[in-house]
Parts: C-alpha cells; sequence; structure tokens
C-alpha cells in the first residue's frame, strides 16, 4: 500500500513539473521579444523546504517550489509563486541582479514586466487563504449587512426570500458606487473560479457573463494547465476588489452547486444526456439573469446612481495584467428548447442565501506522501 501511494504521488508530482514547464513557456510569452530571447528555460523542481514557497537558483539555472505548498493548495496559487520565482531569475538572467538585495529593484522591475506578485514568497498566504480567514473591520459594515441580508435569503417564506436578495443585491451595487465615488486607489486581486479543463460546456461562459455583467469583477479565460490532462487548457479568472472577489467567487459556486442539485431532480427519470444538461443549465442562468435586470431596473428607478458604471483603475488594471487578449465565440450545435424553458422556469425562482460564505472546498492536489526528501537548499538561492 505505501509502494503504491509513493508511485501515486511520484506520478503526480511528474505532471506537477511538466505543469510548471507549461506556465513557464505561457508566462515567457507576455515579456518584450528582447527579453524572450535572453530567458533560458531553468529546470524545475519539488523539495521539501522551511519558511520557504520556492526560490529559483542561479548556479543550477533551477526553479524549486516547496513541496508541501504545492500538493496543499490550489493551481493558481502554485503558479503565483512560480511567477515569482520566475521573476528572479528573469532579474538575475536579463538584468542582471546579482549583486542586489533579493527583492530590489532590478526584481520588482522583473515582476513588473512578467505580471508577478513581489510579496508571493516566505510566510506569504496564498489569495484564497487570505479571503477566507478574513475578519470584518469598522469599514466592512455594509459587508455584514449583505451577509444577514443573503441569511435573511433562506427564509421558507419565498416573498421575505426574494426581498431580502433584492435588497442584498442592491446593497452591493451601493457598496461600489461609493467605493468610486472615493476615487481612492484600490488594491485588485485576482483568482481562479470554476476548474481548468481543456474544454468547457456552454453553461460555464453563461455563468461567467453573468458573473461579469452584476457582481462588479472582470474576468478574462487564461490559459493554464489542466493537471488530471497533463495539458494546458483554459479557466475563468476574476480580478477585483477583495469584497467583489468574495462575493463573486460564492455566487459562482452557489449557481454551480443549484444547478446539479436541480438536474439530479429534473433528470431523476429521464435519462437524459450531458448535452441536454447544458440547456437546462443555462436555462437556469438565463433565468436568473432575467430576474437580476428586473431588479436592476426597480433599482434604477427609485435610484438613478444605482446604474452600472466602470470602474476606470479595475480597466486600468486589467489593461496592464491582460494586455494581449483576443475574442472567441462558440456555435450552439443543438438546442432542446423545451429543456431550455423549463431550465428558465427554475432559475427565475433562484434565491442566493446562506450569506458570503468563508468555506471552501479542499484545495489539495493529493494528501502529500512521506517520501525521501532532497537535500537542503544551497546559499547561491532567492526566494
Amino acid at each position: 500500500m505505501k509502494r503504491k501511494k509513493t508511485l501515486i504521488q511520484a506520478k503526480l508530482e511528474r505532471r506537477i513539473l511538466h505543469g510548471l514547464s507549461c506556465e513557464w513557456e505561457t508566462a515567457h510569452w507576455v515579456l518584450p521579444s528582447a527579453h524572450r530571447k535572453m530567458l533560458t528555460k531553468p529546470l524545475f523542481s519539488l523539495k521539501k523546504m522551511q519558511n520557504k514557497l520556492g526560490y529559483w537558483s542561479f548556479p543550477k539555472r533551477e526553479i524549486c517550489l516547496n513541496r508541501q505548498f504545492v500538493l496543499n493548495n490550489p493551481w493558481d496559487s502554485v503558479r503565483e509563486v512560480l511567477l515569482h520565482e520566475m521573476a528572479h531569475q528573469f532579474a538575475d538572467q536579463v538584468l542582471g541582479a546579482h549583486n542586489e538585495p533579493p527583492h530590489g529593484t532590478k526584481f520588482r522591475e522583473a515582476c513588473r514586466l512578467l505580471r508577478a506578485n513581489p510579496k508571493a514568497s516566505g510566510n506569504y498566504r496564498p489569495l484564497w487563504k487570505q479571503i477566507e480567514h478574513d475578519s470584518p473591520t469598522a469599514e466592512d459594515k455594509i459587508m455584514l449587512r449583505i451577509k444577514k441580508l443573503m441569511a435573511l435569503a433562506e427564509s421558507r417564506n419565498h416573498h421575505e426570500a426574494e426581498a431580502a436578495m433584492a435588497k442584498a443585491h442592491e446593497l452591493i451595487s451601493k457598496y461600489n458606487i461609493e467605493l468610486l465615488s472615493h476615487d481612492e486607489k484600490r488594491k485588485f486581486i485576482s483568482v481562479f473560479v470554476g476548474r481548468p479543463a481543456l474544454r468547457h460546456p456552454r453553461e460555464d461562459y453563461h455563468l461567467a457573463a453573468l458573473i461579469l455583467d452584476f457582481y462588479f469583477v472582470k474576468g478574462i479565460w487564461v490559459p493554464t494547465y489542466v493537471l488530471e490532462k497533463g495539458k494546458m487548457g483554459r479557466v475563468l479568472e476574476i480580478t477585483g476588489t477583495r469584497h467583489n472577489i468574495k462575493i463573486a467567487s460564492y455566487i459562482h459556486d452557489f449557481v454551480r452547486h443549484f444547478i446539479n442539485s436541480q438536474w439530479r431532480d429534473y433528470n431523476q427519470d429521464k435519462g437524459l444526456n450531458r448535452y441536454r444538461k447544458t440547456d437546462f443549465a443555462v436555462g437556469i442562468i438565463e433565468g436568473f439573469r432575467s430576474k437580476l435586470e428586473s431588479q436592476k431596473i426597480k433599482n434604477i428607478k427609485s435610484d438613478a446612481a444605482l446604474m452600472k458604471i466602470e470602474d476606470p483603475l479595475l480597466k486600468q488594471h486589467i489593461d496592464y495584467k491582460y494586455p494581449h487578449t483576443t475574442s472567441f465565440a462558440r456555435k450552439v450545435s443543438s438546442q432542446d428548447d423545451n429543456i431550455l424553458e423549463n431550465g428558465m422556469k427554475v432559475g427565475k425562482k433562484l434565491v442566493i442565501s446562506k450569506g458570503i460564505t468563508t468555506k471552501k472546498k479542499s484545495n489539495r492536489l493529493l494528501p502529500a506522501g512521506e517520501a525521501k526528501l532532497p537535500r537542503p537548499l544551497s546559499r547561491n538561492s532567492r526566494g
């Protein structure tokens, strides 16, 4: 049994190392062509470390990540640390930062060019943990009110639940209008929502559009490694303030779980295939969209300030973070209009409830094994 577990982990680690190589290649292409030619692909490894998430070794031409961190965090957190170490590599190989402190001026310039997080090292907590363990402060009163309203939306009284959800959405809008009116510098973060995949069903794109249209975040379908397949695929990455990310991520997961539970009931005795689930799911999402649209129209009539406006700072941040983007469209091969309509009827009754949860599904890639570990770091490494 122990030998089998070790073999499974060894296979997983080979895939992870291949994934790090693929992500390095993808990040490499964001650089100007002159810089790309100067940066050589390193070796990649996983090792046991204390108080480090990773390091770049100039003598070995190696990027190494903390094995336990990699096995116990989602892929976007792993990628964040990889980009940090890639910035160290870039600072050394391209900018000649050998005589600078590890996180000096040239390293920070490398982070800017690579869109890397300069803080993703040492005791840095991944973004999902930061969001999960957020503690309310005095300025978060509106978020506490939103939580309470969404908790009220659990009411068995349908009208009371509907009113609570509508009020919660109105407060979300007011919070963002207030945020923009101060014209203060805002900190934006980016996280994956949903799972990376080689192909996404049509409902994933409809749900992404819903989140981006109503919950004050921006989103891009970014290339990323799909661990189960060992290939590059895509995932939705959303960007916004921490509060908006927290709300949008929760709504995204809530709707997905709602779709799955409703489909189980709807398809119990029908034996319908995966394509018909897509029709039903798209119907639910579009039904829920029509409800949000009608609520927005009521809010606009009662308060013109609730009309959706763009955050110029968020747009500026998105333009920096994603300098090269393309649009794509998918054709609908076939669709069952009756199932779509049935889904829409269900979606119009959807009520988001239970508050902005801090519970997150397991992020571990695999329970860490007790494999024999390599020797400690050399002194010629930067983390």
